[in-house]
């Protein structure tokens, strides 16, 4: 049994440099932009089996945007910053710099009294693990680009530091192939 999940990175809702952590905001105007240039591409996933986004305002309108009709996993949520919510990584590093280097550097630190990235990637992994694998079924969802990155660190088994030098662009997608515990990337050329 094997399934096909393509995870899309939501639209986004702010500037890379105004982004904060564990951000609800919902899309603003370049994103909305972004994806009618983006929907030809993406529109095709809306005849996945199971469609769900993750529970942010701006997961929700990009899956509605572009068709999915998603229906909102909890699990897909944003990683728990605890009392760094809402604050950009400059504020943050400007309060507390060396909570900074110990989250960076310690994926089982969490010094913002939140959820450590080695608890993140597990429960977005223990997600993807969970899905129903109907062979040749398949799986889309809009999810915030942190949930993207996690699921590529879990499904390559990568070491949870790599989850750092991931870059993951809104409405860029990632697919993956396989069963629970056997994860495969799968990269598509260009149509």
């Amino acid at each position: 049994m094997s399934v096909r999940v393509t995870l899309v990175a939501a639209a986004r809702s702010s500037s890379l440099l105004t982004e904060r952590f564990d951000d609800d905001r919902p899309m603003d105007q370049a994103g909305w932009h972004e994806v009618q240039l983006a929907a030809h591409a993406l529109v095709p996933l809306s005849a996945a089996d199971l469609r769900y986004c993750s529970p942010t305002a701006r997961s929700r309108a990009t899956g509605e945007a572009l068709g999915f009709a998603p229906l909102a996993q909890p699990a897909l949520r944003d990683c728990d910053m605890g009392r760094w919510r809402g604050w950009t990584l400059s504020e943050v590093t400007a309060r507390e710099p060396a909570a900074v280097d110990a989250w960076l550097s310690d994926p089982r630190s969490a010094p913002h009294g939140g959820e450590p990235l080695l608890a993140f990637i597990s429960r977005i992994g223990n997600w993807l693990d969970t899905r129903p694998a109907d062979d040749g079924g398949s799986i889309v969802a809009v999810a915030e680009p942190a949930v993207v990155r996690a699921a590529f660190v879990y499904a390559l088994r990568a070491h949870p530091a790599m989850y750092w030098h991931v870059d993951v662009r809104p409405l860029s997608t990632v697919t993956l192939t396989g069963q629970p515990g056997r994860w495969h990337l799968c990269l598509e050329a260009a149509a």
